[in-house]
């Protein structure tokens, strides 16, 4: 009987809120949202659209209020809604934010760059979407968007940071060794000691790399990707310990810091600790769909708990996207000798055997260009 008075206490309160003219609820609304009184606003803006779900401005205005609450699911909705209704290039930006908050960054990509055709020099866009493309691990999509705008703009510390890294991480080391001295010309900073230690690990200089990074730690602790990379240089150095140290700090601050998942979940599934490896890789596979590494890994661990049916077909389809992943195909012809396959287990043996003898010549051909 309680809960049936409270309803329709509740009913007549909406009733009432209804009865009022929409146009005070909307003023209401935007005041109380402005005011940082979220749950008012939301409110009203859900009772407007009860009567008038149609108007594009409302649901993104509830989508806005949501998103300040940390509902980025509902707000999803909700900017979809408004964009199916009426498109607009902020709502679909801040579509695209939600998703970046929510570490969905492909689908915060593909909003971006709608975004980006529609206000070309929007320069929050670009920002957004260069650190999403980094991050999905696309340094050479990084690259081309910037390097127009860093030279407009070569004192944007931003953008030099971004470009810089991006250079650096495809290999491009010269090229980014140009932008770590423009950061520099600032004097010494956690960015440029960042970016010096990941030149030089991309080089293969381990010691110099965990130095400069240490130093990176030192100027700024909360650096994004700064403790990652430090675990990177730990690990290759020999200090696993440190290295898991360091990946753990890092996720405490980044839990979506693809690095760091990918590693804690190989660190403890060298710990046999698969359960728990499969947590941060399964989290790794959500950042970046589809990383062959991550699949990889998640497929030893199939293997290793004697889950050979999944394993096969994960593996399979791993090696049918990147066909020259040697160590998935040697695998997979674990598995199919495992399970008595043995036409298909010769035959990636025989596929092993290729790719090693085109690995051997590449490292061939790489030591007498270096003599």
């Amino acid at each position: 009987m309680y809960r049936v008075a409270v309803l329709l206490l509740c009913l007549r309160c909406v009733d009432a809120q209804v009865s009022r003219p929409p146009q005070e609820i909307m003023k209401e609304a935007v005041t109380a949202q402005k005011a940082g009184q979220l749950d008012i606003a939301v409110r009203d803006y859900q009772l407007l659209l009860a009567k008038y779900p149609n108007i594009a401005e409302i649901r993104s205005n509830l989508g806005a209020a949501l998103a300040e609450q940390g509902q980025y699911s509902d707000a999803i909705g909700e900017y979809k809604r408004s964009l199916a209704i009426k498109p607009n290039p902020q709502v679909l930006l801040n579509l695209g934010l939600a998703y970046y908050k929510t570490a969905d960054l492909t689908d915060a990509v593909a909003a971006f760059k709608k975004v980006r055709q529609q206000t070309p020099g929007n320069l929050q866009v670009i920002t957004v979407l260069a650190d999403c493309d980094l991050r999905l691990g696309q340094n050479k999509d990084v690259v081309d968007l910037l390097t127009n705008v860093q030279q407009a703009d070569p004192t944007n510390p931003t953008f030099n940071y971004l470009l810089g890294t991006a250079l650096v991480r495809d290999g491009q080391t010269a090229k980014g060794q140009v932008i770590i001295n423009t950061i520099l010309k600032n004097g010494d900073s956690a960015e440029a000691r960042l970016l010096m230690g990941t030149t030089k690990y991309m080089a293969g200089d381990f010691a110099g790399a965990r130095g400069d990074i240490q130093k990176a730690i030192e100027l700024n602790p909360n650096l994004p990707d700064v403790y990652s990379y430090y675990g990177l240089a730990l690990l290759v150095t020999g200090d696993q310990v440190g290295a898991r140290k360091a990946f753990e700090r890092e996720l405490t601050t980044d839990p979506n810091n693809f690095d760091a998942n990918l590693r804690m979940g190989v660190l403890l599934r060298q710990d046999e600790d698969n359960d728990n490896a499969l947590k941060y890789l399964r989290h790794a596979l959500l950042i970046r769909p589809g990383d062959p590494g991550v699949r990889y890994q998640i497929a030893s661990i199939e293997v290793a708990q004697g889950q050979l049916e999944e394993a096969r077909h994960d593996l399979e389809s791993l090696v049918k996207t990147s066909p020259n992943f040697l160590e998935a195909h040697v695998s997979l012809a674990t598995v199919y000798f495992r399970e008595k396959k043995k036409e298909e287990g010769l035959r990636e043996r025989q596929i092993v055997a290729t790719l090693n003898a085109k690995r051997q010549k590449v490292n061939e051909i790489a030591v007498k260009a270096q003599q």
